[in-house]
């Protein structure tokens, strides 16, 4: 054991001497990159593509002597830059919370015992134990070592294994493949060459996500018909005999207005929302647009233990040649008895002791004074049962060739007595005739759903090699039991509502595989189980065996098959969340769309190979994580559609007054639709991005795109011509009713007056709209009002900015529309009713479709 490697006088540093140490070399943390200063993160937002573009034409608009309508597009661009700029630096801030959270641990010697430890609190001096899936915390020399090999790509971008042995440096930020090891620091925080090379860089930019690829696309072709609308009314005025200068700074007015510059900030708001909620769930997202992509799984790959599985293992049965012997006791507590014949009994610690030798795992009592685990759950489940036998710990040093997927085993050498353990056929297949009634015993036990691992031993009276680990006599087979999570089955079901595939993926024999899946309910009668050395060569072949809706199982799975499986399934059109935890799961992380490790169990390499991490080890937290996903989704297409109606509602009093040469007046001018577009819209919009899941969103299969025929033709056709015909009818109603006649020049307090009636409309207009986006099938209604407490606090403030906008007589005369009249609040009012009216039948007429479109 390497803990039993090390120096005699390597009892760790005591309180004092690790004070001393850290006061004197600091925290081991990194140095932090310098982020950007506040000011030039602001300045950004004001000199991208579509800010100079404003401010061009703004300054077109002073020139031109139109000082108001300058000021009012500065102002847009301020706003639109500030509010850009605080949700970009809420959502980096948001990004850095959840990275601290990552937890990332060191197991070191202290006071003479091992203990485990933030790798901050990690000193110079400090002895710390190495195995296979940690991270190396900081700089440190080997003291001892047991086939330890490194991923160095972190410093050197070289991804092949190194070795390293005793004498040797290894360094900070390197994982640990294989094999295992004892090492001092020597370095901490900024003394180590990770630091050296960080400081020599900058924090990376991260490549779009697919949602805000979309996103922009949206926006350009939103801003290119925005720019054609503009030029073709800026020649339509020309020809009604506007001249030159003002129909320019017309057309470059409307094409202003027309363009949501809005729209990405709300989507940056939605996500970072969606990933604070997942991080109250037990799921840290460490990208954001992971958010968005956890809603369009289509298939999920779990692992078994802790996942599916409460991952607190006892061994509950050790079958011996002499008879198999029950043993009770509760979780990691030393106290137990063995219930069996005393022959039994005497084998079965005689296995327990072969066993102990070969893993590192203890049991320990906690702060509060129950029985931990520390280290692997299975081993610590070994060291209680040795204790509960009455099994002391080995002796003296030994040499251990630790575990190795392809061996499946490991063993442990110490005074020419050889033990082994691991999987059950590695190691009857290394035996010299292994007892028939063992070899029955497994099947018998592993149906039952135990894991089964088997102890063996031999003589060797040469230096450790992996021949020892043949012609051995098998002593036991020890049966160990983690009961399912009990809220597994209701998760499970929720997936196949949502028509979400989901495979477990496990190292165990397929027989305890098969049980435990079925007891969880993940397999039924249509379901397959698979056996990883019996997989089929080809990729589309094992993707259309495991993709079926009665669940899959792979069992005697190794990494490689974890990352094959990922790239069939993505291969056959699904996007697949893989779960991973031992450092070989990296690459299966990586291949998927979304890789999510164990962050209370996994290793350093799978959560820095993640998209989310799991603080709690538990599948429900990834089904929830998806839920919120599908959630964001939904919210997002809830804004958009909620922006491209309002748009079509602005365009069309242009588009008519152009199309009838004049003869129709405009009902309200470029600075309305700027105070639209900005006072009155944007914090519904925002309020629509945070609307809470629903247990709709996980019914059926989620839309693949977000922005669709459906969508289009709800925002443009049914809404969005709702609201122009309304707004248009009622600034006519008032029109008329003033005793305007077809052709003739209204008068100015009337067309005040109308123009004022008519932005009050599409403002009313919008707040129905705001409550009918909530839902695609849903009337108003039937949604709970108070579900959105947002929502209603963003209308209260757009009614309020409504009155100001068309009741302070400064701010009326300078966007140009005054205090409707009487029967002008009449229609305004009963247009949002008839809105919300138009909303119910549409949604009537499509509630037979698919219940995908409930969301």
């Amino acid at each position: 054991m390497v803990r039993d490697a090390l120096p005699d006088a390597a009892e760790g540093l005591r309180g004092d001497a690790v004070e001393r140490a850290r006061a004197a070399h600091g925290r081991n943390e990194m140095p932090q990159p310098r982020a950007p200063h506040p000011l030039r993160l602001f300045a950004a937002q004001l000199t991208h593509l579509l800010a100079l573009l404003l401010w061009v034409a703004a300054g077109l608009a002073l020139l031109a002597g139109m000082p108001q309508l300058a000021v009012a597009i500065v102002t847009i661009v301020l706003l639109n830059g500030a509010f850009a700029f605080w949700q970009e630096f809420r959502a980096d801030r948001s990004a850095q919370q959840l990275r601290s959270l990552l937890p990332v641990r060191a197991r070191v010697v202290r006071d003479g015992r091992p203990v485990s430890v933030d790798v901050t609190d990690l000193v110079v001096g400090d002895y710390v134990l190495l195995e296979a899936g940690d991270r190396v915390g900081a700089d440190m020399e080997v003291l001892s070592g047991h086939g330890l090999t490194l991923n160095e790509s972190m410093l050197t971008g070289e991804s092949a294994a190194v070795p390293r042995s005793t004498g040797e440096e290894i360094r900070s930020g390197t994982f640990v493949l294989e094999g295992d090891a004892a090492a001092r620091v020597t370095a901490v925080g900024s003394a180590t060459a990770l630091a050296a090379i960080a400081r020599l860089t900058d924090t990376a930019t991260r490549p779009p996500s697919p949602l805000t690829v979309q996103l922009r696309s949206v926006v350009r072709v939103v801003a290119i018909v925005a720019a054609g609308t503009g030029v073709a009314l800026g020649i339509g005025s020309v020809l009604l005999g506007l001249g030159l200068t003002e129909a320019f700074l017309f057309g470059v007015g409307v094409s202003v207005a027309l363009v949501p510059e809005g729209l990405l900030p709300t989507v940056t708001l939605s996500l970072a929302r969606g990933a604070q909620l997942m991080a109250r769930r037990q799921a840290l997202v460490r990208r954001l647009d992971a958010v968005e992509t956890l809603g369009a799984t289509t298939f999920i790959c779990t692992d078994k233990t802790g996942t599916l599985t409460q991952n607190r293992m006892s061994v509950v049965a050790v079958a011996t040649t002499a008879g198999t012997v029950r043993i009770a006791g509760e979780g990691y507590s030393p106290d137990g008895t063995l219930d069996g014949s005393p022959q039994a009994v005497e084998r079965a610690r005689r296995g327990a002791a072969a066993a102990l030798a070969c893993v590192t795992g203890r049991v320990s009592r906690g702060p509060d004074g129950t029985w931990v685990a520390e280290g692997d759950p299975m081993e610590a489940a070994i060291h209680a049962l040795a204790l509960r036998a009455g099994v002391p710990a080995p002796s003296g040093a030994g040499e251990r060739l630790a575990y190795t997927p392809d061996r499946m085993l490991s063993s442990h050498l110490h005074d020419g007595r050889v033990s082994v353990l691991g999987a059950p056929e590695a190691v009857i297949a290394r035996c010299v005739e292994p007892p028939e009634n063992l070899v029955s015993q497994l099947a018998a036990l592993t149906d039952r759903g135990y894991r089964v691992v088997a102890a063996a031993e031999r003589t060797w009276a040469g230096a450790p090699d992996h021949a020892m680990e043949h012609e051995l006599r098998l002593v036991a087979l020890l049966a160990l039991q983690d009961p399912p999570r009990p809220d597994v089955a209701e998760a499970l079901d929720r997936c196949r509502a949502a028509a979400i595939r989901v495979a477990m993926i496990t190292g165990d024999h397929p027989r305890t595989a098969r049980a435990i899946a079925t007891q969880v309910g993940l397999l039924t009668d249509d379901g397959v189980v698979l056996n990883g050395p019996d997989l089929p060569a080809s990729d589309a072949a094992l993707a259309a065996l495991l993709d079926t809706p009665g669940g899959a199982v792979v069992a005697r799975a190794a990494p490689a098959d974890k990352l094959r499986i990922a790239v069939a399934l993505r291969g056959r059109g699904h996007v697949v969340a893989m779960t991973g935890d031992g450092v070989n799961d990296a690459p299966a992380l990586r291949a998927a769309d979304v890789g999510v490790a164990m962050g209370a169990s996994g290793s350093d390499v799978a959560r820095e190979a993640a998209d989310l991490v799991l603080l709690d080890d538990h599948f429900v937290t990834i089904v929830a994580a998806v839920q919120l996903g599908r959630a964001t989704f939904a919210n997002v297409r809830r804004f958009l559609t909620f922006h491209l109606t309002d748009n079509v509602a602005e365009l069309a009093p242009f588009a008519l007054w152009a199309l009838t040469g004049g003869s129709f007046p405009l009902a309200f001018g470029v600075l309305q639709v700027l105070a639209l577009d900005i006072g009155t819209d944007m914090l519904p919009a925002l309020a629509l991005g945070a609307e809470p899941a629903r247990d709709s969103v996980m019914q059926g299969t989620r839309r693949r795109r977000l922005v669709d025929r459906a969508l289009l033709l709800r925002a443009f056709l049914v809404l969005g011509l709702t609201e122009a015909v309304l707004s248009l009818g009622a600034f006519a109603v008032v029109l008329v009713d003033g005793g305007w006649r077809w052709g003739e020049a209204p008068d100015p307090g009337l067309l005040a007056t109308a123009s004022g009636t008519a932005f009050a409309t599409v403002a009313c207009c919008q707040i129905a709209n705001s409550f009918a986006c909530r839902s695609t099938t849903r009337p108003v209604w039937r949604v709970a009002l108070t579900s959105n407490r947002l929502l209603l606090g963003a209308v209260a403030a757009e009614l309020v900015l409504l009155l100001v906008f068309v009741g302070v007589p400064p701010v009326a005369d300078l966007l140009g529309g005054t205090w409707p009249s009487a029967l002008g609040w009449v229609l305004a009012l009963c247009a949002a009713v008839v809105l919300v009216l138009v909303d119910a039948a549409a949604k009537t007429l499509r509630r037979d479709a698919p219940a995908a479109l409930s969301r």
